[in-house]
């Protein structure tokens, strides 16, 4: 499997992991919070990767790509989050969260790249 195709699935499935661990949360008012912060989030990780890849030029791709960034990082927050109020004690919140970094130092990764071939 390609890279890009790869990435492709990898933000995909964060998403609907994320969508899982959301709807386990408590259903009360810091529950139903974090559960649509956590959505909203890291759905929009996959969705702006996807319009990444379909970027007309590089500066759309470098905007779309740190939108990326953004939300991953964000993600990553409300997992934080989770686990430091003891919303849940879960594997899956633990590898998410884990996801979450690896995603944010891939897109990181791939700016920088595109920044250095621009100034090289």
């Amino acid at each position: 499997m390609n890279k890009e195709k790869d990435l492709k699935l990898r933000t995909k499935s964060f998403c609907i992991d994320c969508i899982r661990l959301a709807e386990s949360l408590p259903n009360t008012y810091l529950g139903k919070h974090i559960q649509g912060q956590l959505i909203r989030s890291s759905s929009s990780v996959a969705a702006n990767y996807r319009a990444a890849k379909l970027a007309q030029s590089t500066a759309a791709f470098v905007s779309k790509i740190s939108i990326v960034i953004e939300e991953a990082d964000e993600s990553q927050f409300w997992l934080e989050l989770i686990d430091n109020l003891r919303l849940t004690n879960s594997e899956q919140r633990n590898n998410l969260e884990k996801e979450a970094s690896e995603l944010v130092a891939i897109f990181i990764s791939s700016r920088k790249k595109l920044h250095q071939r621009k100034f090289n």
